[in-house]
């Protein structure tokens, strides 16, 4: 039996994927609380790692893709999995980096955490090694 919460992790969860896939930027920061567990741990030669919490923080971690990687050539979720406020996506994906013209493959997880409709933790797993070597010239 899903639980209310449950839902609302799904329902938030489905609303993040689509928001991010479409570019709207306004729509996905909305998703967010007003502060946030934010965290992408990983090598400091890659441009979106490290931790953030406030909005406009958020909002500049979603705005580097663009500047820096091309769009995808491939986004595959393989599983989630929603245990009430917590929703673990496993994923793969393909980008280009715009300055080197290198291509890397990620297979990573995100773990976000909903409480009232709004994302409140959002930690973000890949292998940063790999993406690090695509950034070097």
């Amino acid at each position: 039996m899903t639980t209310a919460q449950q839902q609302s992790t799904h329902t938030t969860l489905d609303s993040f994927f689509a928001r991010f896939g479409s570019g709207d930027l306004p729509g996905l920061l909305d998703l967010f609380a007003g502060t946030v567990d934010f965290r992408v741990d990983g090598s400091p030669s890659v441009p979106w790692t490290g931790a953030r919490s406030s909005r406009e923080e958020i909002s500049e971690f979603f705005e580097i893709f663009p500047k820096v990687l091309t769009a995808p050539e491939s986004f595959a979720i393989n599983a989630r999995v929603v245990d009430g406020q917590d929703a673990v996506v496993m994923a793969d994906c393909v980008f280009g980096v715009l300055a080197t013209g290198k291509k890397f493959t990620s297979r990573y997880a995100l773990h976000l955490c909903v409480e009232d409709g709004r994302i409140t933790r959002y930690h973000m797993y890949e292998d940063s090694y790999a993406i690090a070597e695509a950034f070097a010239g």
